[in-house]
Formats: C-alpha cells, structure tokens, sequence
C-alpha cells in the first residue's frame, strides 16, 4: 500500500548502514581508517535523526487518511440503507472520523453551518467541508514544508561529504618527489573514500525519500478527494434556496385570493336567490287575493313590483362588486405571477454564481499546485 512506503524506507536505511559498516572491516575486524568510520557514522546518524521526524509526520498523515477512508465507507453504507440525505445523522455527531485533528475540523463546520440554519432547521447559506478538511491540513499534518526540504538536505550532506573528504585526503598529502608522494597514497584514498561513500547514499536516500514522498501526499490527496465528493453528495446539508418571507407572502396572497373568490360565489348565488324568490312572492300574493276577494290589488302590484325594482338594483350592485373583486383577484394572480418570476431569476443568479465560484474554487486549486510544484 502507498502509505506504508516509507517503511521500505527504514529498510533499505538500515541494509545502507550495515553496508557502510561492512566495507569499512566492522565485521571482519579489518578497519583501517577509524575517522573514516567515524564520518560515515556521523553523516548516517543525521539522515536517520531526519527520517525519524519525518516518518512522525508520515504516520500521523497516515492515521488521518486512513479515519477519512474509513468515514467515507460509512457514509456510503449508511446511504445505501437510508437512501435520503444524512446531514440530521452528521448534525450533531460528535466522533464523525477516529481522528482527532480531523473531529476539530468537522466540529467547526457543524458550528458555521449551526448559524446559517433557520429557527425552522432549514439551512440558508452553503458552506462546503472542504473550506475545513482540505489539502492544507494535509500538508499541515504531514509536515510538508519540512519534508519537501528533506530531499535536498540528503543531497546537500552527500555533497558536504565529498568535500570533507577531499580536504582530509588533500591536508595529509604532502612530498616534492615520487617517493614522498607514494607515502601519502594511503590517507589520500581514505579521504576519497568518505568522499564518494557520503555522496551515494546522499544522493541514494535522496531520490528514495523523494519517491516515498510523493507517493505517500498523493495517496493522501485521492482518499481526501474521495471523502469530500462522498459527503457533498450523500452528508451535505441541502440548502433552502427560497426565502422564508418570500414564501409566507405567496400563501397569503393564495389564501387571500381563495377567500375573495369563495365571497363573490356566495354573493353571486344569494343576489340570485332574493330576486327570484321576491318575484314569486309576489305573483302568489296578487293572484291569491285576486282570485279569492276579487279586488284590485294593482297598487299593492305597483308597490311590489318597485321592490323588485330595488331588489335588482341591489343585485347590480352586487354585481358591480363581483366584477371589482374579480378585478382585484386578477391583481393578485399577476402580483403571484411577478414573485414567481422573481424566484426563478433568483434561482438563476444563484447558479451563475455557484458556477463562479467553482470555478474560482478549481483556479485556487490549480494555483495551489503551480505553487507546490515550484516550491519542489
């Protein structure tokens, strides 16, 4: 597995310190330059000082990945057997991932999403898990602006190791004549091989580490890339994108508009109903007293039939209101019209900058790694 490279690491380190043990008689009791010996332990001793604390960060970096793989699969699985959204779940959870660095985070997206949530639980501004669990904490946790420099320090020690050995060589070389100059054949050679021993394995654990290295950000950078596109889609809270006053507005003008319209129905139907029962009233009245006393009732005709008169003046006027009140239905229906017609250009303006700010978003990222890469 990626994450586990660098202990190839610590492997191959310790083959390259019984090596250098080795070819300077350590094991077979034929040393013959103890400072030689002396030098390649020291060098050898500040790259694994350097490995130590990288492989701390390495391991903390990997405990972090391994608790975001990890919450990743639970989102999954718990998303299969719910099939909804699991923001109510992650609401309030407090040990969301088995590493501690990474619940801090998480606890502070709770709290900035807690303040964009609505007295009814409806959130109203997005926020994504990515402005808290990202690449930065990463590098942060694996310690990558001391590890990025780890490279050309091995280099650097494989270098200052060669010119330590030059100068040894070189200060015990002395003699005018060919027999004075092959006496000093021997300290000249010892010198030259600390030269060429520190300059391998510098370059050597150099090109390793950095290889190590990269595998290990990598790996880091696709489980992290994995668990945020797992949580914006199955965990991320759903962002209300209609305005509550908006909303309590349009019911009122719907139910408003109801009540009128169940008002003119009602008036219509009783204006009806007056009118034809008057009439009625008054043709039995004038034909029964006609029939029955044979008077002339045509002045109590006359009289009732101004009623009637009266009674359809007042069903024009309750015409007349019908029509007004229609009017101020269709007031309303355009007044609903227009708030929906706003919605959706909102709804529009909404996108273009969601848009605006991916693309932003993937500018910064690619900014990001222009930076990283020049910094290597």
């Amino acid at each position: 597995m990626k994450n586990k490279l660098y202990y190839l690491l610590a492997v191959l380190y310790i083959l390259m310190f019984g090596f250098i043990l080795y070819i300077n008689g350590v094991f077979t009791g034929e040393m013959t330059s103890l400072s030689n010996l002396l030098i390649n332990i020291g060098f050898l001793l500040v790259i694994g000082i350097l490995f130590l604390m990288s492989f701390a960060s390495f391991g903390r970096l990997n405990r972090m990945t391994d608790a975001l793989t990890l919450s990743t699969d639970e989102i999954l699985d718990k998303h299969q057997t719910a099939q909804q959204n699991l923001w109510p779940v992650y609401r309030k959870k407090k040990e969301a991932f088995s590493d501690a660095i990474l619940n801090e985070q998480f606890h502070k997206y709770q709290k900035r999403i807690a303040s964009h949530t609505s007295s009814r639980g409806m959130v109203m501004d997005s926020c994504s898990i990515e402005d808290y669990i990202n690449e930065e904490l990463l590098n942060q946790v694996g310690k990558t602006y001391f590890n990025s420099a780890v490279s050309g320090t091995l280099t650097g020690l494989g270098i200052l190791g060669t010119f330590l050995g030059l100068t040894m060589g070189m200060s015990s070389f002395s003699g005018n004549d060919i027999f004075t100059i092959s006496d000093n054949i021997a300290p000249l050679l010892d010198g030259m091989k600390v030269a060429f021993h520190t300059s391998v394995y510098g370059i050597f654990f150099s090109l390793i580490f950095t290889f190590v290295y990269r595998s290990l950000m990598s790996d880091a950078y696709e489980k992290l890339a994995d668990f945020i596109e797992v949580f914006q889609e199955y965990a991320a809270p759903e962002v209300n994108t209609t305005d509550e006053n908006t909303s309590a507005m349009l019911i009122y003008q719907a139910n408003m508009a109801n009540s009128l319209k169940a008002i003119v129905e009602l008036l219509r139907g009783n204006a009806y109903e007056q009118t034809k029962g008057v009439e009625q009233i008054v043709k039995y009245f004038t034909e029964h007293l006609s029939e029955t006393m044979g008077a002339d009732f045509g002045n109590i005709g006359k009289s009732l039939n101004q009623a009637c008169m009266t009674q359809e003046t007042y069903a024009q006027n309750f015409k007349r209101l019908e029509e007004s009140t229609r009017t101020l239905l269709e007031a309303c229906q355009v007044m609903n019209e227009t708030m929906h017609q706003t919605l959706e250009k909102q709804s529009l303006i909404e996108d273009k900058l969601s848009k605006t700010c991916e693309d932003l978003s993937n500018e910064l990222y690619t900014f990001h790694q222009m930076r990283n890469l020049y910094e290597e």
